[in-house]
């Protein structure tokens, strides 16, 4: 869930009087964030970093103009992505390994084993079809799914019309419905033959994770 605005506008001015304070808690609450945005595009932790980093520092020394700024969130994803995209031009013969997720196992913890263990491979199944959709389908998704960005806020971010961020969140969502209908059907279950529509996706209690 996307954090307070009325918070983020209190540590925004504070930080426009050069409060310190304020800065690291700003920092503390959107690094982890921007560095994952980031390390959609440049796929390399490290890069992802100094990236992350070097937008906090040009935040910090234009400080005196950060009241400017209407949408703090929105002008740091779009930030980050400049960075980004302006290293993958830079640095476009590099050749990047992208690393193996994780997948979702930490976040369902159940007291049944084998519902635990069903949870964790619909999750894993999930998490590997969102990592392979196409980058600019992904990178929507993730925004509003995860970051909590409503359309226009993504379309700003990324640079699209927010018709088109409709139409790559429901080819999103489209996919992740046949991979849950398949995940389904191998495991013994039948899904509908007349599925919900895609923008309430709710017919297993562990889409709404996803959904």
């Amino acid at each position: 869930m996307r954090p307070d605005d009325l918070h983020i506008r209190t540590l925004q001015t504070q930080i426009a009087s050069s409060n310190q304070a304020a800065f690291a808690s700003l920092f503390r609450l959107f690094y982890p964030r921007l560095h994952s945005f980031s390390l959609q595009y440049v796929h390399v932790h490290e890069v992802a970093e100094e990236i992350t980093n070097d937008v906090f520092v040009k935040l910090w020394n234009r400080r005196a103009d950060l009241l400017q700024i209407q949408n703090l969130s929105t002008y740091l994803f779009v930030a980050v992505k400049n960075y980004s995209l302006n290293y993958l031009k830079q640095y476009s013969h590099i050749h990047v390994v992208i690393e193996d997720q994780e997948g979702a196992a930490g976040l369902i913890n159940r007291n049944n084993p084998a519902q635990e263990l069903e949870w964790k491979e619909i999750c894993f199944e999930l998490n590997q079809a969102i990592e392979q959709l196409p980058d600019q389908c992904r990178t929507v998704f993730k925004l509003v799914k995860e970051e909590g960005f409503k359309y226009k806020e993504v379309a700003e971010i990324l640079g699209l019309s927010p018709r088109t961020v409709e139409t790559q969140l429901f080819r999103a969502l489209k996919k992740l419905q046949a991979v849950a209908n398949v995940y389904l059907e191998n495991a013994g279950r039948k899904p509908r033959k007349n599925p919900p529509p895609i923008s309430s996706l709710a017919f297993l209690p562990l889409l709404s994770l996803f959904f």
